[in-house]
């Protein structure tokens, strides 16, 4: 199984992007993945989800499960320590839908 960092290089890069922001169905900001130090991974992979599944769907965390790799189990094991892993393990369980919106770097 790839690891996440090898998973991460096959991803579209994300430079022109500052932020996304996830949304629940109705339209509440729940969540932003900033592109900084420390979630920028992060950031890359569920822009990846989006642009492939239209939205953060139960197959897109499934799919981005997979990506994350290692750091599912770690998850798992530290809730807390991943939270934007722990939001896919979240949507996945509940077979809930985010939203995104694209913050575009200025």
């Amino acid at each position: 199984m790839a690891q996440f960092a090898e998973n991460l290089k096959k991803l579209p890069r994300t430079s022109h992007l500052a932020a996304i922001k996830l949304f629940d169905v109705a339209g509440n900001e729940l969540a932003v993945v900033e592109n900084r130090s420390g979630s920028q991974g992060s950031l890359a992979l569920y822009n990846h989800l989006a642009q492939t599944y239209g939205a953060i769907t139960p197959e897109a965390a499934r799919k981005g499960l997979e990506l994350y790799a290692e750091h599912v189990d770690d998850a798992r094991a530290n809730p807390g320590k991943h939270p934007h892993v722990d939001r896919l393990l979240r949507l996945l369980e509940e077979q809930q839908t985010l939203f995104i919106k694209h913050v575009f770097a200025v």
